[in-house]
């Protein structure tokens, strides 16, 4: 956001300066003083009259005994004495400056051997002028930069609000309600936002009531079909009876436990994350499951401990089933929990890595015949650490097997 800011007070201060300096040229041009030659003509006609006035009232013209002191200015002197020919006159006047302070003077030649002085202005400045348009440039240029920043400021309020907002994004994935207060774009985007919020916030507990309803529905026809699949005679077909419901069941209870975990408020509490760990290492492998726990470090969580176990659980066993064997290790670094299961799987495809947390993701579909399982065991794994303040990645290892990397905050005792 800071770039964008920079980027339309740049932008701001250029056209600005661009718009001023082309309009302070095109006022220069249109105003710009006559130039040195162009006020010889003038000059002459004064030169003629005070000659004319000496020889008719000598006494009443101060007179000096020799011409101006200083160095004479050629081009200057040629340009009166065209000016004097022009009117009939050879006269030798000449233009002479003592030193860049004192103005030029007109030295006239009497007849009588003495000598006119007629001082003349500058009317176009001799120097200088540059240093007057950059000057009146910096000054505009730094005008501009403070209302170009304070604009920019303006304009990109409601972006740095919607920026404040998608960072405040708690774990529910709804941001909090905004203060409707400030300028009147902030307080348009503070309308908007917390509309956009409601809307949000009502989609999401309609889909959680759809799907926990879903999932108490489907209780009572699958208890139907599990009386009913006692009664099959064949004890094979029994069996892959019951196997299916099963699977039902696992997929209804899973989605009531994704709505509990998503629309749960339960207070977190401290848990040894080390102990927790052990225990669910200990219970897998009671259970015949291929995991090892390599290493581990005391660590403190703050975290709803059922659910927290649920997700590391449901972790170490799609590591173990799919993986075909676990290994755990956990480690503490800068005030995090690190939790690594890596297993000896086939992975899985780049392409697909986008989709493991969608509800019901499968690798394989052919899968579903040879390990049990809903496919919502990596979303709730997902949802609990992150209402945990935590964090889960998943990637394929450097050659075989799938690598879980969670990261959670350690408590600080």
């Amino acid at each position: 956001m800071n770039r964008l800011r920079t980027k339309i007070a740049l932008l701001l201060v250029v056209a600005i300066v661009l718009v001023v300096g082309a309009l302070t040229g095109v006022l220069l041009f249109l105003l710009r003083p006559p130039g040195t030659h162009q006020t010889m003509g003038p000059i002459a006609e004064q030169v003629l009259m005070l000659e004319k006035m000496a020889k008719k009232v000598p006494n009443d013209v101060v007179w000096a005994a020799e011409q101006a002191k200083g160095q004479i200015s050629p081009e200057m002197t040629d340009w009166l004495r065209e000016e004097l020919r022009k009117r009939g006159s050879d006269l030798a006047a000449s233009v002479s400056r003592l030193n860049s302070d004192s103005p030029d003077v007109v030295s006239i030649p009497l007849a009588t051997g003495r000598w006119l002085l007629m001082p003349i202005s500058d009317l176009p400045p001799r120097s200088g002028i540059w240093g007057v348009i950059l000057t009146w440039l910096a000054l505009i240029t730094f005008g501009a930069t403070a209302i170009a920043v304070f604009v920019a400021n303006r304009m990109v309020r409601p972006l740095v609000l919607l920026e404040q907002v998608v960072e405040a994004v708690g774990s529910d994935d709804v941001f909090p309600e905004l203060p409707v207060e400030g300028p009147a774009e902030v307080k348009a985007a503070s309308k908007a936002l917390n509309s956009l919020s409601l809307r949000l916030k009502a989609a999401i507990e309609s889909r959680m009531r759809v799907v926990a309803a879903a999932g108490h529905d489907l209780r009572t026809p699958i208890t139907r079909m599990r009386l009913r699949a006692e009664f099959v005679a064949d004890d094979e077909d029994r069996a892959m009876w019951l196997k299916d419901i099963e699977e039902l069941e696992g997929i209804a209870d899973s989605a009531i436990e994704l709505v509990r975990e998503e629309t749960g408020r339960k207070m977190p509490e401290d848990v040894r994350l080390d102990t927790l760990i052990e225990e669910i290492v200990g219970e897998l492998q009671d259970q015949g499951h291929d995991i090892t726990l390599q290493s581990s470090e005391p660590a403190l969580v703050s975290a709803n401990r059922l659910a927290l176990r649920r997700a590391l659980r449901n972790l170490s066993i799609n590591a173990a089933t799919h993986g075909l064997s676990a290994r755990v290790k956990m480690q503490m670094a800068l005030g995090t929990a690190h939790i690594v299961i890596e297993d000896e799987g086939p992975g899985i495809p780049a392409h697909l890595m986008d989709n493991i947390f969608e509800p019901f993701f499968r690798v394989d579909p052919a899968r579903r015949k040879n390990i049990p399982g809903s496919g919502l065991g990596l979303t709730i794994a997902r949802e609990i650490i992150s209402r945990s303040h935590g964090r889960i990645k998943i990637k394929n290892g450097t050659s075989t097997g799938l690598i879980q990397c969670i990261e959670l905050p350690i408590v600080e005792k």
